[in-house]
């Protein structure tokens, strides 16, 4: 069955007819070798039955033969009778026919029942298959071939074309496909009854091992392309497969990158031999294996396509079956009438011809530029038709003038981009210039927009909206071909030179598009506008727009000298379909030729010349002429450098094929009864013996030391080889494609694999291959066909990894076309029984991948569950790196969910949020991905869940989480972080457990805190809201201040039961105006403001007492109460009408309706508080006061009556709002099921006076009296050193943005010095803090001039323990992550453990190093400031170490978190790698460089995304090094190459860092600071800072900002900068203040960090001071 090749409409319109206008084509998709819009397989999307979404699928064609076998499978299984179709189920191939060609032995495995199964091939293209009988007789040699079709599309469907494609979608979407296979797989894993599917899975897979005796029925190998449908057509049968995004042709093309590790690449290559394995021991065999027909889906799982193609004729040899397919530009491969009859038929394009061949056709003139131009587009992967990647040509003329021959005017400039004459050289030269990332072209030079714009004729309006832009206005597309070339920067399209279609609108109001004035027609401009692109002007200038389009100006200095540097991808590690493919790396040969065809007219009728046709006619014998020889020359080198695009992945055999045609059937016999019947295979068994869930645990392993080249050696003397020359034939293309993988271009091609099948002599590429990689690749090209191992020897072999065996294990059974519910369930039961956590954390890491996408949509409660086991499992088995990645980005997406989407979906994210904001939970991220990632990614979230109305249950546990985590963060990070975030959302939808995180962590910090921090801060929110009351604001900025006040005033209320009398009084009362009452005399607030500032005022007399309320409040609310007795409000309510109202319509949500009923609020306490008497003399007034309450309220002084119920329980009876609003009642509750299971929302709580929030807090709340007695601050308080923030605060920040995902709110630094202690006797020369930035470590001179290393608690500043071990000064100190462990540096390396102070490790360069006692590592007690090894030109000498230091010892140091190392600088310029999980030294970098007489030595050292762990890589990609002569040296981290080498500056580099992956930061003692940005140049170009009066000896980086220090002063700078056009810019260069005495600093600062999350930073200084600054 051959492909059946149609024109791209032709196709189109046969899909619109098999099936129906619903189905929408998306584009065909030609042939690998065919450059022709002729193909037979197209993209289209189909809506579901149940219309829940669309469904990408790929429909193949192929033509009908009554004879073939496949043919006649098809319609053993059509269901003929259209009428009756509604009583036949939709076929399924449930395996029938193979089973029953299956037998079962008694202990129920299964073996074939025919004896020599026959070979059965499937390839791609035009490729034939051959089935190859060495036996049996005709009747067991078809049913063979049936037996293998079902195995090959076990879960295909068989119909009629016009029912099942919409059932075939709607079962994608949902994934109901292969589901049984995946839950009879899931209950093996739980040990449960299961069929026998589980056992044929894992068979199928290689588990415990291959098996070549039998077939499993009803299964699909996970890594083969999924056949969902056969569905016959008219005289052809369409093949059904889902839609994969990518071939793995795309990926080496376009996206090499997103193969991220060799790794990765031995997981890929196992998929494929997994398939391999599988199809050969069905003693079948692919045929056709190539990059193009390997498809990867959106997780890069490999799907290896099978497109079942069967020939008829199979007397054939492979050759002659072959050469009988027809090229595809025939016109009987269309329809009658089809245009492109005559649009093609004069090519002379051949799918046989490789690209040399054409090139040299074109290059003599014996190929037109047109057909030379297609072939160059199908290299370069572009596809006729598909608008995203449309092919491509050049635009040839401008159309202003009827273009001349022998005239420039109308002719475009082909030696520049379309892009550039069309924005000019200055617009580029200045894109250039201020881009974040260089570059010139920021488009294909073909866009989807302007594809569809030029055939905007006809295509579908739908499209159009798409793409150009939603509202279809025909008036906005060009309406003539001058104005379209002068619209678009892009280039043009083949259908401008061959379709005359394409000027016609099929689209109502738009017209036809217009031709110029010179062309009478459409088919004249098109034939004109042909013969301008082969006439001999562009033929001559064609090769420069190939240079551009496709060729050497697409990348390096070439493409800066064209201006066509084109903007790179953001992220390379994505896999892309499409994108810029560099065909050439050196200049096109330009063409010697004219085509000896000519046209009867060209444009400038130079043709009808005769000396242009002798031209033409001469131009054949160039290549016989001497001068012409060193052109050939040239064409030959340049063909001979592009032979890759010619790639070869296999060679026929030099032997004739057997005989093994197809019999057909005797008339009348059937072949189904010929063959025994086999059990059936649907019914449940129990588990089969041996395979269980602990067999697999078995199974899965961690990684050895196994693997290597000698390894692989001795299991290459005993591989078992391939069984068929069939088999052998896949195996040479899969060494072929294993090559490939490695080298990144194709190891043969068609010269170089004759020379290799003649001579033996294998490419040079093979050698650049690594050993391992190298010889597995020549076992499989092996010439002797015997010899090639098998697919199943290679997958034993130790090549691939343990970790590959397990991932592969594990994510098999995911890749079933299953759902997802299945895929989770399945996921989490192997999790839950350890499968992760045996097979280590790269295979881990590699699964998370895999399974994340799915736990981000639970369904049910179940789901919920499971998704909350994976998330535990991950994250313990992840390394710390990967779980910050993969783990917290899951659950920051998880925790974004609005609320919205919460209600649609039951609320079941809201018990999955609940769930991970338990505080055991957040526990586990802290320890495995530590507080910074916490505080980073998921702390603004935890914030999120109390704004904006969230549900009750999700922000409960958020906040039990805030209050439990408060005191561990510690007092810094928990204000800056938690307090401030949840102020700024003061009026925004802040919820009640949202201020009652406020109220409760000061109640767990205490008294202090709450009056030096929290109270200061409300009361500035208080003054800032009341501001904004006063101005006349917009509505919305009202509205936000007014609940904003009432926000801050329930946080007071909330906080009063915390703080004592005397606090009270003094904080809150105490003044010119207590705060309360001045809320309470604004004339201009909203009602619930002052509702809630009386409430407030209650509970703040009851907290003080009666006599304290007297003398300090009483007085000061005269004012009020002697303004509301003679209000004309007042007197209003007292009216007969106002008293009925009142009295006949109370308001049940206890709403004041006005400024009055503050009376009714405070009149009544007071009396009860104070005694009637005693508030009758404090108010003059009491009389109409009292008159107003009883007219209104019915209330009136009686000692022993009703009025004695005064107060909050008298209140409380007739007011409903102070139930709500008195003293802080609503709570967060507390947590059930020992921390793990849901919350009961605090609704549910009522009654209770407080909830306990867990063990550790209600101890704490023991505690709150015993703190409230503590009216002096003193240093017995943690954190007492720390200022509050509302000594910086900014009135309209109240206004701004909530707390989101990332920090918007500036940090404004005030060169302030907070604390400063004495840490060393001497200099501190290194500062380090713990990241949880509660701890930090710094180096320095110790007592004795030794080096010591003290750790600090910042909570007291106080020194807890250290490492004394150092015999000299230590120089550079560095905390290792996830391991409390610390290195330092004195010239050796020592790792100690940072809570013992034990020493772990030293490594040193040389024992004779050791010896020496003396080190250049001088102190400044034990030298002056003059010796030889001290750069004594500079303030900062005492801490920098000289060029003459020595050779031997390590003078700094760089963490490499991803890989666990660290890498040194040595005194001779080398670069040292050390072990220190083991204490080995690893491999070293050699350094040639010397500076004047003495070696330059490393001074500084960073890698790429160093900077607050933002690399994500395996391993960073570079590392940079600074050395004391001022140069730096740039290092590809996996190679030791040097990448760049350059002078950094004028002196002794002191500091590197690496904020991004393309950024380095440097600093001098040349008094600059520099950013080097490495997407422009290599070397970089500095952008330089200047302003220090002396040297920079370090800085720090937070966000955007970089505080560099130089002798006594700090310099503030920014990374924005690189941007601007000028190059210099200032450091803006302050003074440190003392905060309390406000003296300068005069000491001399020596190191800088930053805590970002406390917003401060810490210096230290040569005299051995730490200080802490904001």
């Amino acid at each position: 069955m051959e492909p059946q090749q149609l024109c791209f409409e032709c196709l189109q319109d046969r899909i619109r007819s098999d099936f129906s206008d619903k189905v929408v084509f998306s584009h065909g998709i030609p042939d690998s070798d065919i450059a022709l819009p002729f193909g037979c397989k197209a993209i289209v999307k189909v809506e579901s039955a149940k219309g829940e979404g669309s469904t990408e699928l790929l429909l193949v064609y192929r033509r009908s033969s009554r004879d073939d076998c496949f043919t006649k499978y098809i319609d053993e299984h059509i269901v003929r009778d259209v009428k009756d179709y509604k009583d036949h189920a939709v076929k399924k191939l449930s395996a029938k026919e193979y089973r029953e060609s299956v037998s079962y032995t008694e202990n129920g495995a299964q073996s074939s029942s025919i004896a020599s199964p026959g070979k059965f091939s499937v390839g791609n293209g035009g490729k034939t298959c051959i089935l190859e009988m060495e036996s049996g007789d005709k009747s067991s040699r078809q049913h063979s071939c049936f037996s293998m079709i079902t195995a090959m599309a076990p879960c295909a469907q068989v119909g009629s074309s016009y029912s099942i494609l919409y059932n075939l979608a709607s079962n994608l979407l949902f994934g109901s496909i292969e589901d049984d296979a995946l839950c009879s797989f899931r209950l093996l894993i739980e040990g449960e009854m299961t069929s026998r599917a589980s056992k044929n899975f894992l068979s199928m897979i290689g588990v415990p091992s291959f098996s070549d005796e039998y077939v499993p029925g009803c299964l699909r190998h996970p890594n083969l392309y999924p056949v969902l449908g056969i569905l016959k057509a008219a005289e052809s049968t369409c093949l059904v497969y889902p839609g994969t995004p990518y071939t793995l042709e795309n990926i080496l093309h376009y996206s090499p990158e997103a193969l991220k590790s060799e790794w990765h690449l031995r997981f890929l290559i196992y998929q494929l031999l997994s398939a391999l394995a599988f199809i050969h021991g069905l003693g079948s065999s692919h045929g056709n294996i190539s990059p193009s027909n390997i498809m990867l889906t959106d997780s890069c799982w490999v799907w290896l396509s099978l497109w079942l193609n069967c020939q008829s004729d199979c007397q054939m040899s492979a050759k002659v079956l072959e050469s009988t397919v027809p090229p595809p530009a025939r016109k009987d491969y269309c329809s009658e009438g089809c245009v492109s009859r005559t649009l093609f038929t004069s090519l002379s394009l051949s799918p046989a011809e490789d690209w040399h061949t054409s090139f040299y056709k074109w290059w003599r003139g014996d190929m037109s530029n047109f057909e030379y131009l297609l072939v160059l587009n199908r290299l370069a992967g572009r596809r006729w038709g598909d608008q995203t990647f449309h092919t491509v040509m050049p635009w040839v003329i401008d159309f202003s003038v009827k273009p001349l021959e022998n005239s420039d005017a109308g002719w475009r400039d082909l030696k520049k981009s379309k892009w550039r004459l069309a924005k000019g050289d200055e617009q580029l030269d200045f894109t250039y210039a201020t881009s974040e990332i260089a570059h010139h072209v920021s488009d294909e030079c073909l866009s989807e927009l302007a594809v569809c714009s030029y055939k905007a004729r006809r295509l579908p309006l739908s499209v159009l909206c798409m793409a150009v832009r939603t509202v279809y206005e025909p008036n906005e597309y060009p309406s003539s071909m001058q104005r379209l070339y002068q619209w678009t920067p892009d280039e043009c399209i083949p259908e401008f030179y061959c379709n005359p279609q394409v000027f016609y609108s099929l689209n109502t109001g738009m017209s036809d598009l217009g031709v110029p004035s010179w062309a009478g027609s459409p088919e004249e401009f098109i034939k004109l506008h042909r013969d301008a692109l082969e006439s001999q002007r562009v033929s001559h200038e064609i090769h420069h727009w190939i240079d551009i389009t496709f060729g050497y100006k697409m990348s390096g200095n070439a493409a800066l000298d064209a201006k066509n540097v084109m903007l790179s991808s953001s992220d390379p590690l994505l896999p892309r379909a499409t994108g810029r493919r560099q065909l050439f790396t050196r200049s096109h040969p330009a063409r010697q030729g004219i085509p000896q065809t000519a046209y009867d007219h060209t444009v400038s009728g130079a043709v009808e010349s005769n000396a242009l046709l002798d031209e033409i006619d001469d131009s054949r014998s160039l290549l016989l002429e001497t001068d012409n020889l060193q052109k050939l020359e040239e064409a030959a080198a340049f063909c001979d450098n592009t032979r890759h695009l010619s790639p070869q992945y296999s060679y026929d055999f030099d032997h004739n094929v057997k005989d093994t045609s197809c019999p057909k059937e005797p008339p009348g016999e059937s072949h189904q009864s010929e063959l025994p019947r086999a059990p059936n295979n649907g019914s449940s068994y129990s588990v089969p013996p041996g395979i269980d869930c602990n067999y697999l645990l078995e199974y899965l392993g961690l990684d050895d030391d196994s693997g290597g080249y000698e390894e692989i050696l001795l299991w290459g003397e005993s591989a078992s080889p391939s069984s068929s020359k069939n088999a052998a034939r896949d195996i040479f293309a899969l060494g072929c494609i294993i090559a490939e993988l490695y080298l990144r271009r194709p190891l043969f091609d068609s010269i170089s694999l004759s020379v290799f099948l003649n001579d033996g002599i294998l490419p040079a590429l093979v050698n650049e291959l690594p050993p391992e990689v190298k010889f597995l690749v020549e076992l499989c090209i092996l010439k002797d066909w015997t010899r090639r191992p098998s697919a199943k020897s290679l997958l034993e072999s130790p090549y691939f990894l343990p970790s590959v065996k397990s991932s592969y294990l594990f994510l098999a059974p995911l890749h079933l076309l299953a759902k997802d519910r299945s895929c989770l369930s399945y996921a989490a039961s192997f999790a839950k029984r350890g499968a992760l956590r045996t097979m280590g954390s790269l295979a881990a890491e590699v699964c998370a991948t895999y399974c994340l996408p799915l736990l981000l949509n639970p369904s049910s409660d179940a789901e919920a569950e499971w998704v909350y086991v994976l998330l535990c499992d991950f994250l313990k088995c992840l390394k710390p790196k990967a779980a910050n990645r993969l783990v917290l980005s899951a659950i920051q997406k998880i925790l974004q969910e609005s609320y919205i989407t919460i209600v649609l979906n039951k609320l079941l994210f809201s018990h999955l949020k609940v769930s991970l904001l338990q505080e055991s939970f957040v526990r586990e991220v802290w320890n495995h991905v530590g507080k910074h990632a916490y505080l980073e990614k998921i702390h603004p979230l935890v914030i999120s869940n109390l704004c904006v109305a969230p549900p009750k249950t999700s922000a409960a546990a958020a906040s039990v989480l805030l209050i439990g985590s408060s005191e561990e963060l510690g007092v810094p990070v928990t204000v800056h972080q938690t307090i401030l975030p949840l102020l700024y959302c003061f009026g925004k939808g802040i919820c009640n457990d949202g201020v009652d995180v406020l109220t409760r962590i000061g109640g767990v910090l205490g008294e202090s805190f709450i009056v030096r921090l929290l109270l200061p801060l409300l009361k500035n929110v208080a003054r800032c809201c009341i501001h904004t009351s006063n101005m006349n604001n917009p509505e919305p900025v009202q509205s936000w201040s007014s609940l904003g006040l009432v926000d801050c005033l329930m946080t007071l209320n909330g906080l009063i039961s915390y703080l004592s009398k005397e606090v009270v009084v003094k904080e809150l009362i105490e003044g010119q105006t207590c705060l309360l009452v001045a809320v309470l005399l604004h004339k201009h607030l909203d009602l619930p403001v002052l509702q809630a500032a009386a409430t407030t005022l209650i509970a703040v007399c009851q907290q003080i007492g009666p006599y304290s309320t007297a003398s300090h409040v009483l007085p000061q609310l005269k004012e009020l109460f002697d303004e509301l007795a003679f209000s004309r409000e007042g007197q209003q309510n007292n009216s007969p009408e106002r008293r009925n109202a009142l009295m006949l319509k109370p308001d049940e949500e206890g709403q004041i309706h006005s400024r009055m009923d503050l009376v009714f609020i405070l009149y009544p306490y007071f009396a009860d508080l104070l005694g009637i008497e005693k508030l009758r003399q404090c108010c003059a007034t009491w009389l109409l006061l009292e008159q107003y309450l009883f007219s209104n309220h019915k209330w009136k002084w009686e000692p022993m009556g009703e009025s004695s119920r005064t107060g909050l329980e008298y209140l409380n009876a007739r007011n409903p709002i102070l139930i709500k609003s008195s003293v802080s009642r609503y709570n967060p509750t507390k947590l059930l099921m020992n921390g793990v299971g849901w919350s009961v929302p605090q609704s549910q709580s009522k009654g209770l006076d407080s909830l306990v929030l867990h063990k550790r807090l209600s101890v704490l709340h023991q505690t709150v009296e015993n703190r409230a007695t503590l009216s002096k601050i003193g240093k017995c308080e943690p954190w007492h050193w720390f200022p509050s923030p509302a000594t910086n605060w900014d009135a309209p920040d109240c206004l701004g943005p909530a707390g989101g995902m990332k920090d918007e709110r500036a940090w404004k630094i005030r060169a302030s010095v907070i604390y400063s202690v004495r840490a060393h006797p001497g200099a501190l020369r290194s500062v380090s803090v713990g990241e949880d930035e509660c701890t930090c470590f710094t180096a320095g001179v110790g007592p004795g001039f030794k080096g010591t290393v003290q750790k600090w608690d910042l909570s007291s500043v106080d020194c807890v323990s250290g490492y004394y071990g150092h015999e000299e000064v230590v120089n550079d100190i560095s905390l290792l992550p996830f391991s409390n462990r610390v290195a330092s540096c004195d010239g050796t390396i020592h790792v100690w453990n940072s809570q013992t102070g034990k020493v772990v490790s030293i490594i040193a360069e040389s024992s004779a190093t050791l010896a020496h006692p003396s080190s250049p590592l001088l102190s400044a007690a034990k030298v002056n400031f003059d010796q030889a090894n001290m750069l004594n030109s500079n303030p900062l000498s005492t801490s920098i170490l000289s060029s003459a230091f020595d050779g031997s010892l390590y003078t700094c140091m760089h963490v490499l978190d991803p890989v666990e190392k660290i890498v040194v600088g040595t005194g001779n310029g080398s670069l040292r790698f050390i072990d220190v999980s083991c204490g080995e030294k690893l491999h070293m970098w050699k350094s040639e460089a010397v500076d004047n007489g003495y070696q330059s030595l490393v001074s500084a050292l960073c890698s790429s995304g160093s900077h607050r762990g933002k690399q994500n890589a395996a391993s960073p990609p570079w590392i940079v090094a600074g050395f004391s002569s001022g140069g730096c040296k740039l290092f590809d981290s996996r190679s030791g190459n040097i990448i760049a080498s350059w002078r950094a500056h004028d002196g002794y580099v002191t500091k590197l860092a690496a904020p991004e992956d393309h950024l380095i930061v440097s600093c001098s003692l040349d008094r600059t600071l520099r950013i080097w940005d490495l997407r422009k140049n290599i070397p970089p170009v500095a952008t330089t800072f200047r302003g220090h009066g002396d040297g920079l000896s370090d800085f720090s980086i937070w966000g955007q900002d970089v505080i560099s220090i130089s002798r006594n002063k700090i310099g503030l700078s920014s990374l924005s900068a690189i941007g601007d056009e000028d190059e210099h810019h200032q450091i803006v260069s302050q003074s440190l203040y003392a905060v309390d005495k406000g003296t300068k600093n005069m000491s001399v600062l020596s190191s800088i960090t930053i805590l970002p999350f406390s917003r401060l930073f810490l210096v230290g200084t040569e005299d051995g001071h730490l200080k802490i600054c904001c």
